[in-house]
């Protein structure tokens, strides 16, 4: 403002220092050092703000962002590819991703379904290789037999909403069966019945009175009039609708007889009491089940002492026993059997889904028919690179049958199977003189177990029918999956010719090339499945494993 004094000007700033500092006097040759530091004359700015990470990207130049940026599309893409090119893999060659589907709407639709898990006993004894050679496809007979206690038996399996694991026990040699204990009767007593996948119904040595029965493990199954089912019986239809039956009004029993393949036979009466086992949570069950009082064994079913009371059947028949526990909403009707590859023996069998693992089994349709086995189609049998089956495009049929000891092929594989192993002069001859099986070599060296002669023998491949696009699929059996050791050492063939126990066209699949892997029997989805296994624990199925 005027008349105001001017205000005096600033004092003189400092703008910088020098500092000189001169060589010590013991050593100039150091020389001198000058440091300078210079000032500002305004106040220091204040501290800069904290950058956020992304400002220090866009602190780079141009050329570095746009070079970031094309990275991270060019990863963001491949694995988008990947995903993409995983899902497609999957929807071809996989049904797992359907199988959750399925499994959860059945879930979301259905009450909580139970499990059952039953042990595979090993059976002691020493018995010819021979003398259990069996086939237990069986079918029922067409006579009918009058008079009290007269019975036909039939096979067939059922589930319901539950899941159980029966522990598995035999062996195939020597006994050339394999076994697991149920509990029958309103004051359970337990029974040892062979594990069958080719018979509709179960039976059970009883004494109505036995006219002709094995000296068993366990007493007779004694039943009470009241424990007989009658004509009238839906399970009696069933039984008796392929062996040329008339209904009988004035009946009190429904008669059966069963005829298997090996030529023995089985006939009895249906009977109806309470089977008991264990679920997998370990909750006991009680349920109503049908089943044959089998009065009357022919051939080897008689052969004694026996080591079981009976058979359990597990086709997929309506009067089977998973197809009564699943009528009965006990289960969903899915079976599984897992056989130790060990000499002896023994593993697990479960009825249910419980157990059935999401991921790495091979799935092959099950042909619908006439027949109530578990039966798919292979495209071709080979013998390590050579193919042994039928020309091609003549698909063969293979039944998987846990009631067959050993396997079976059909006349023009198992002559050219032969031909293969006899010509093997290098190192083995066909010693005929050992009579366990039809082919047994000896070699030129002892033989202490299979790893002494495995190099030597190709595996055996079946080669399923493939659909569409999508990969074929095959069922390796080792050589330790046909082959056994004699008593003699030698190196016996375990598959035998087809026309011994049928026309010779079918492939059966028996215990012996049936070990060391979880089978399943899938008879809601119509379908068949295996993957390799110790059979050692029996393991639940968890959920979708690639994300959780």
């Amino acid at each position: 403002m005027e008349g105001e004094r001017p205000s005096p000007p600033p004092p003189p700033q400092l703008h910088g220092v020098i500092i000189i500092s001169l060589p010590p006097p013991d050593d100039p040759s150091k020389g001198k050092t000058i440091t300078a530091f210079t000032f500002s004359d305004d106040s220091p700015p204040p501290p800069p703000l904290p950058v956020p990470s992304v400002e220090v990207r866009h602190s780079r130049s141009r050329h570095g962002r746009r070079y970031f940026l094309s990275r991270r599309r060019v990863a963001v893409f491949a694995l988008g590819a990947a995903f993409l090119l995983f899902s497609l893999w999957i929807c071809l060659f996989s049904e797992s991703p359907l199988q959750m589907v399925n499994g959860t709407q059945e879930e979301n639709d259905t009450e909580e379904k139970r499990s059952f898990l039953f042990q595979l006993y090993p059976k002691s004894g020493r018995r010819s290789l021979r003398e259990l050679g069996d086939v237990k496809l069986g079918s029922f007979g067409a006579r009918h037999f009058v008079g009290s206690w007269k019975m036909r038996s039939s096979r067939r399996t059922e589930t319901t909403d539950s899941s159980a694991i029966f522990p598995i026990g035999g062996n195939l040699f020597p006994d050339g069966q394999y076994y697991t204990t149920i509990f029958v009767g309103s004051s359970p007593r337990p029974y040892f019945l062979d594990v069958d996948t080719g018979s509709d119904l179960t039976w059970i040595q009883c004494d109505a009175p036995c006219t002709s029965c094995a000296k068993g493990p366990h007493p007779l199954y004694k039943p009470n009039r009241g424990n007989i089912v009658l004509p009238s019986n839906s399970f009696c239809m069933e039984v008796q609708r392929n062996q040329n039956y008339h209904y009988c009004d004035s009946c009190e029993q429904c008669d059966y007889e069963i005829e298997y393949a090996d030529h023995s036979s089985s006939m009895g009466v249906l009977a109806r009491d309470d089977m008991h086992i264990i679920d997998a949570n370990g909750e006991k069950a009680k349920f109503s089940f049908t089943f044959g009082c089998a009065y009357d064994q022919q051939g080897q079913l008689l052969a004694s002492p026996a080591k079981t009371d009976g058979i359990l059947g597990l086709s997929s028949s309506k009067v089977s026993l998973p197809s009564q526990l699943e009528s009965q909403g006990i289960i969903s009707n899915v079976i599984g059997h897992c056989i130790k590859r060990e000499a002896k023996g023994g593993g697990y069998m479960f009825l249910g889904d419980d157990y059935v693992p999401q991921w790495g089994v091979t799935w092959v349709p099950r042909q619908s028919g006439l027949t109530n086995f578990y039966i798919s189609k292979a495209s071709k049998i080979n013998y390590g690179g050579k193919q042994i089956s039928g020309q091609k495009g003549n698909a063969v049929p293979v039944i998987f049958d846990t009631g067959s000891s050993y396997t079976y092929f059909p006349d023009e594989a198992y002559g050219k199977l032969t031909a293969y192993l006899q010509s093997m002069s290098n190192n083995f001859i066909q010693d005929v003189s050992d009579l366990t099986m039809p082919i047994c070599l000896r070699a030129d060296f002892p033989i202490r177990s299979f790893k002494d002669v495995k190099q030597f023998f190709e595996p055996l491949t079946l080669q399923f029918e493939k659909k569409w696009w999508t990969m074929s699929k095959s069922f390796t059996i080792q050589p330790e999956g046909y082959l056994v050791i004699s008593d003699k050492g030698n190196v016996c063939l375990g598959v035998l010719n087809g026309t011994e126990v049928h026309d010779g066209s079918t492939v059966i699949l028996g215990d012996i090339s049936l070990r060391g892997k979880l089978v399943v029997y899938d008879n809601t989805q119509q379908k068949i499945g295996w993957v390799q296994s110790e059979c050692a624990k029996p393991q639940k199925s968890t959920g979708f494993a690639f994300f959780v």
